[in-house]
């Protein structure tokens, strides 16, 4: 098996050997956040909006160095990584960005480093699954409403307690809801629900990721005289709803099938994933 790399800080290294040290503030407080990225056929898909979200992020966390964050630098730099693994142009890539330098809870500069990794993937397009998913509401744990809550942050523990749940009890995703009790998101992805006949998704103020997805799924629907609503969603409408699905950037469209007894459609989802690979 040929050997892979991923990049730390415009270096290659060998993606088997470790490169931060102990004293890394991403290891140490979560201090940083991440994109997860695709490429089709040497193109990589929404850099723009990922480019945005990260810019955003590295405000909020008051990070500096955001400025050479744009679309061109993922772009360059995605692109590198492909050529000097040898993938075929299809990809997925995790861009982690963290906070340099010393200090305890208090930074002592903060300038941040970055480390891009990946792995090589056979499909060139989205592909909706053809196994309807079987979700629960994960209730343990809730997640707070603030102005961190729409990045994707490194502080993770939230969606791993609700992965935990996911495995325990054997299904394919679990439903996240935030300090109020209303439909947050999953674990990994953005929440749509079908009920009569209107698409409805949590809106930005109930805590949600700002998920690159999400948007294209907004100007798809806009593009097509879809009403898409933001708003704030009772977990209780799963059990009416006609359809749910999730969206994220590197799956694109999944269609939910099962919540305990109640099961759904896909003819929405199945026709937002085919208007998404036009896109």
């Amino acid at each position: 098996m040929p050997q892979e790399y991923l990049l730390f800080n415009d270096e290659f290294h060998d993606a088997e050997k470790p490169v931060l040290a102990a004293s890394n503030r991403g290891f140490k407080f979560g201090d940083g956040l991440f994109e997860s990225m695709r490429m089709i056929n040497n193109k990589l898909q929404f850099a723009d909006l990922h480019a945005d979200r990260l810019v955003a992020g590295m405000k909020a966390l008051k990070m500096e160095g955001y400025a050479l964050m744009d679309d061109y630098f993922i772009r360059q730099k995605t692109s590198d990584l492909a050529k000097r693994n040898r993938w075929n142009g299809n990809a997925r890539f995790r861009l982690s960005i963290y906070r340099g330098g010393a200090g305890v809870y208090t930074p002592q500069i903060n300038k941040a480093g970055y480390i891009l990794e990946g792995f090589a993937l056979k499909e060139t397009s989205y592909s909706l699954n053809s196994k309807g998913l079987i979700i629960d509401v994960f209730d343990e744990l809730t997640k707070p409403i603030n102005k961190l809550a729409n990045f994707k942050t490194s502080n993770a523990l939230l969606y791993v307690m609700a992965g935990l749940f996911k495995s325990q009890n054997r299904l394919d995703e679990a439903m996240i809801l935030n300090q109020n009790g209303f439909l947050c998101e999953s674990i990994s992805a953005n929440v749509f629900v079908v009920y009569k006949g209107q698409i409805y998704t949590p809106a930005l103020t109930e805590g949600c990721v700002s998920g690159v997805m999400r948007t294209a799924m907004m100007q798809i629907c806009k593009m097509n005289d879809i009403a898409l609503i933001e708003a704030q969603i009772n977990p209780e409408i799963l059990k009416e709803a006609e359809e749910v699905f999730i969206t994220n950037a590197t799956q694109g469209v999944q269609w939910v099938m099962g919540y305990g007894r109640k099961r759904y459609f896909n003819e929405v989802s199945k026709f937002l994933s085919e208007k998404l690979n036009v896109l």
